[in-house]
């Protein structure tokens, strides 16, 4: 068995040589416009990368702990407001 490379694709470049010889207008007229295709394809924008549909971000929940250093002074105190009940301008006087 003869493993030569020119021996073992000398029926392929046969085959593409009559291919070319008899249909070489036509397969270059094919190449021209799928060409011209690709080339107007690009232009117009075909190779940019668009943007996925979807929310590509992942949020993942977490907790976190952090330390206070011990507080050194009491909390501020809470602000109240007193209502005076006759601020309404009722005079109702109970005996």
């Amino acid at each position: 068995m003869n493993l030569n490379p020119a021996d073992l694709l000398n029926p392929i470049f046969n085959a593409l040589d009559a291919l070319t010889q008899n249909y070489g207008v036509y397969l270059y007229l094919v190449f021209v416009w799928l060409c011209l295709l690709a080339i107007g394809w690009i232009l117009s924008g075909g190779l940019r990368r668009k943007p996925p549909h979807i929310n590509s971000t992942t949020v993942i929940p977490g907790v976190i702990f952090t330390m206070q250093p011990p507080s050194q002074s009491p909390p501020p105190p809470i602000i109240g407001i007193e209502v005076d009940q006759t601020w309404n301008g009722d005079d109702e006087t109970t005996d």
